[in-house]
């Protein structure tokens, strides 16, 4: 809704409605509103009554009985980000004026608590897997982080291990830092000498190259050279056609944590299970990642109403960044939460996880 059609009593009003809600989980009612604007000139009861009647015309609240006060709708809660958000817009609200990039600092003990849940994490899987867990607990919402694929990364080192017949373990390094491991299912028996000459070759004939230029690199040489190193570039295609090098979402790591955040905040036990489904299907979750938080960015990304994903999702918003390592993407991080959340602090603790990749991990940034 643009910002012209409200005026500076009615955003004062409704910022007032919204953080309200967020903090008491209630309808807000017209008495609350005046209890709270009781020192301001200007504001009766008669008078905020009607702003709230104009708010409602507006669609940006709702009064969901007849009795009841009124509950912010999603298009006030995308108005509200906005003007948190949004350079050179101020929202005032409970008394003060929020101006900025919601640059109200995380606290010390806040700060102090999340490098604290960090302690041991040494590898990029392990930050991606605390950070879930950390977003959680710090949301009462779904903690979500999603690795990113091999696309645009460059290859340091690659090490293959047998499992079992027709089953190696392929861990990838890349050279921002980012440490991915899977099994594959190989359809031709493979000795450990065959899986470390393979190793090697791709080591020694593709260290620093782009991770998608070497898939099509060792299908070509395959095709010129097979007389020539038949065996070992057997081997070496068929590891890579499996997905040792594999990127894209089919092979995506996700990691979730908070499910049971969200089942005690949704009340209808229909709308739960469609949730819930919606939340287990981690595929979808890596689409909706993908689709709105663009890892070439910097920024924060609040998505108010995920109706459009699914619609088991409408009464959720996302808070997600791109974390970084080596001036590289390492993945996203994000909370899922219900719309009532406290968006200035899990803005800046989303932007604050994003940031500490690189220093959890010892990779200087670029």
């Amino acid at each position: 809704m643009p910002e012209t059609r409200l005026s500076p009593r009615e955003r004062l009003v409704l910022t007032a409605i919204i953080e309200l809600y967020i903090a008491t989980g209630e309808p807000v009612a017209s008495q609350a509103v005046a209890r709270f604007f009781a020192d301001r000139d200007g504001l009766s009861s008669a008078t905020l009554r009607n702003v709230m009647s104009a708010l409602g015309e507006a669609g940006l609240l709702e009064q969901p009985h007849t009795s009841s006060g009124r509950v912010p709708t999603a298009v006030a809660f995308r108005y509200y980000v906005e003007q948190i958000t949004q350079p050179g817009r101020a929202a005032a609200g409970l008394g003060a004026s929020v101006q900025g990039r919601a640059e109200l600092p995380l606290s010390e003990a806040r700060r102090g608590q999340i490098e604290e849940s960090y302690n041991g994490v040494s590898s990029s899987n392990d930050y991606l897997e605390r950070t879930s867990h950390v977003l959680a607990l710090i949301s009462s919402g779904l903690g979500v982080a999603l690795a990113s694929s091999t696309t645009g990364q460059v290859l340091e080192h690659i090490h293959f291990s047998r499992l079992s017949t027709g089953r190696v373990l392929a861990v990838l390094v890349t050279q921002a830092g980012a440490v991915q491991d899977r099994v594959l299912a190989v359809d031709q028996p493979m000795t450990p000498v065959d899986l470390e000459t393979a190793g090697t070759y791709l080591n020694e004939n593709f260290r620093g190259w782009p991770i998608e230029r070497i898939r099509a690199e060792v299908a070509r040489r395959a095709e010129m050279e097979r007389e020539a190193y038949r065996e070992l570039l057997t081997s070496v295609e068929e590891l890579v056609r499996k997905g040792a090098l594999a990127a894209g979402e089919s092979t995506a790591t996700i990691f979730v944590d908070g499910i049971a955040n969200l089942i005690s905040a949704e009340q209808d036990r229909e709308r739960l299970r469609q949730m819930l489904l919606a939340v287990e299907a981690k595929q979808r979750l890596v689409e909706l990642l993908n689709a709105y938080v663009d890892g070439r960015e910097q920024e924060v990304r609040v998505v108010v109403g995920l109706d459009e994903a699914s619609p088991a999702l409408q009464d959720l918003v996302l808070i997600g960044a791109p974390a970084r390592l080596g001036g590289g993407n390492l993945g996203t991080v994000a909370v899922i939460a219900p719309t009532r959340i406290q968006y200035q602090e899990m803005i800046q603790a989303v932007s604050y996880i994003a940031r500490l990749s690189e220093r959890i991990l010892d990779v200087p940034t670029a």
